[in-house]
């Protein structure tokens, strides 16, 4: 068999991880984190004696029980995990049967002919998910055999569990940002490939195909898992055995916690975030991008005695689903239906004029259960700032489609404000964009975008005749676009239907509860709770997405008793199982928490 994916060893060339942020550290630093400030690395506490640390403490364990696999997520640096713990064998003179599952892929020609009808066409950024599981990439699995000669016999890389071996499961995660960074470096590749290809491409595959079988397995072995270990870090690891992890998950299901969140840079890109949020590496032209709460690619930290671990966001949705959606559980299911991200353009560029698509094009053409709903939410802003929404009355779809086609062609530029209405954006606007309508956060903004969780499908059709950061022309989609766009979004119904108008729902002169009201197609809705002193708020079987938007902090108390502080700008999760919450302000000024929830 070939052996391909996953091995420095036969990429010596290769970078670690090509990112200019930096990775997470393994254990934190012994002075106190600044109060009241954004934090990019939160964690829930376990208590002390919870999180081990090192390769030594591992291969401890794998020497009393003789046999182990070691199954983990794609993207792991599996050389490095081996010969961190061989260096412990050879230690102690012990004989290791290592057994491969790399070697017991299938050829790799084969496994590209399976995959190939989810990845549509070479010059497209889209596929469709999946319907393959992980076990048909391999084959020959019932002839892995354990060596009785050896003292130690370990099965390892990913789909180790594949093996029908009665033996202890360890599980290697990594976040998926670092499986990116690694990816840009040519340090990994994709599931039985040997190949380097461009990001995009490989990125289209991951999301697709690795990601959608790798999750699919996980759910799957997660209840035969004896340990989970954090791999993020090569030449390190951080690990904690499976039940205090569930015990951790179950916790978190029934009280309050936040996502580890992940900055990019962009072509639009601006520099609020770099300004507002310490610890990241300003070093960087820009930031676009901050992944608040888009949890396909979010982790879960915990820490012990200083010591972090991450696990993926969807592995509390496996064990816990019912908890944090309550009421919505069995119409989600392990989906988490909302998402949260900063959009910044202060100081930066207009994003590309877009749409995204309607919920039978995403079923039809990508596999997606739900589709790209959208609000714009202007956290912080200039007074120069925008926002491009809805169709000017005139619009001529024809000749729109020409301009744009003519741009693309000779690249240059249009005067977009001929067809797309532009509007002067202020703080606490909510901008709303269901699935068809056209749209763009101009320059000038910080804006929490509050959507339904898919995140990858834009259709761009106009991008201001600009280069991405990496010099080449960033994809634009027009024929997807008018195959979604409405036209009737336009002139006066714009500001009637597509602007929130926000309503005073209840209130004394101590607090005021705001509902601004989404459009009749988002499944969520929004409300901002306005508070001077304390709040009590009822979960009514729904989960609760939080953001303080004004105000220096505040904590929150759950039905439980866990009490959790947030600074300003960080997203917050309430599952619908904590049941009931206090907010208190800890500013001086009057604080103001955005409450997304489903409807």
């Amino acid at each position: 068999m070939q052996s391909t994916s996953h091995n420095l060893n036969s990429l010596p060339n290769a970078e670690l991880r090509k990112t200019q942020q930096y990775i997470m550290p393994a254990k934190l630093a012994t002075e106190t984190m600044e109060q009241d400030v954004y934090n990019i690395y939160p964690s829930a506490h376990l208590g002390g004696g919870k999180i081990f640390n090192g390769f030594e403490s591992l291969a401890a364990y794998i020497i009393e029980k003789k046999t182990v696999l070691i199954d983990g997520y794609g993207g792991v640096f599996w050389a490095h995990i081996k010969t961190g713990l061989q260096q412990y064998f050879d230690r102690l003179n012990l004989t290791v049967n290592w057994i491969d599952m790399a070697g017991y892929l299938k050829d790799e020609t084969e496994v590209e002919q399976l995959v190939s009808p989810f990845l549509g066409s070479a010059s497209s950024v889209w596929g469709t998910k999946t319907t393959l599981t992980l076990a048909d990439l391999f084959d020959d699995l019932p002839a892995i055999q354990k060596d009785d000669n050896s003292a130690i016999n370990i099965v390892i890389g990913t789909g180790a569990a594949l093996c029908k071996w009665n033996a202890p499961l360890i599980y290697l995660d990594i976040p998926k940002n670092e499986i990116q960074f690694r990816m840009r470096a040519g340090g990994i590749t994709n599931l039985g490939s040997s190949k380097i290809a461009e990001p995009a491409q490989m990125y289209k595959r991951l999301y697709f195909v690795d990601w959608v079988l790798l999750n699919q397995h996980k759910k799957q072995i997660l209840s035969r898992v004896d340990i989970i270990a954090d791999a993020q870090w090569p030449g390190n690891i951080n690990w904690m055995y499976q039940a205090d992890l569930l015990t951790a998950l179950a916790k978190l299901s029934q009280s309050v916690f936040r996502v580890r969140p992940w900055f990019e840079p962009g072509a639009w890109g601006g520099q609020w975030m770099k300004q507002h949020i310490p610890n990241l590496n300003t070093d960087v032209v820009n930031l676009a991008w901050s992944f608040e709460l888009i949890v396909p690619e979010n982790g879960l930290v915990f820490e012990s005695d200083g010591y972090l671990l991450e696990v993926s966001f969807d592995t509390l949705m496996f064990s816990n689903n019912q908890n944090v959606l309550g009421k919505h559980a069995e119409k989600f299911g392990d989906e988490f239906p909302i998402r949260f991200d900063f959009l910044d353009t202060y100081q930066g560029g207009n994003l590309s004029i877009q749409c995204h698509p309607r919920l039978k094009y995403i079923q039809e053409n990508f596999g997606e259960n739900i589709t790209q709903d959208e609000t714009y939410y202007i956290l912080d802003c200039d007074d120069r700032a925008s926002v491009y929404l809805g169709f000017q009355n005139d619009i001529d779809p024809d000749k729109f489609k020409n301009a744009l086609n003519d741009s693309q062609a000779t690249g240059e530029a249009i005067d977009i404000e001929q067809y797309v209405q532009v509007h002067h954006a202020k703080k606490h606007d909510l901008y709303l964009i269901p699935n068809g309508t056209v749209h763009s956060a101009g320059a000038g903004n910080l804006v929490l975008e509050i959507s339904a969780t898919p995140y990858i499908f834009t259709f761009k059709m106009y991008d201001w005749v600009r280069l991405d950061l990496d010099g080449k022309p960033r994809p634009i989609n027009i024929d997807h676009a008018f195959n979604n766009l409405d036209f009737e979004r336009k002139g006066e119904r714009v500001q009637q239907e597509l602007i929130s108008k926000p309503a005073v729902i209840a209130g004394n002169e101590r607090y005021q509860l705001i509902h601004l009201p989404t459009h009749a197609d988002h499944f969520y809705d929004v409300h901002r709770i306005e508070f001077d002193d304390t709040i009590q708020v009822e979960t009514d079987g729904s989960c609760h997405v939080l953001m303080l938007v004004e105000g220096q902090s505040v904590s929150i108390e759950t039905a439980d008793g866990t009490v959790q502080k947030f600074a300003y700008a960080e997203t917050f999760v309430v599952p619908a199982a904590a049941i009931s919450y206090r907010l208190k302000n800890l500013g001086d000024g009057r604080a103001k928490v955005i409450k997304a929830f489903l409807k």
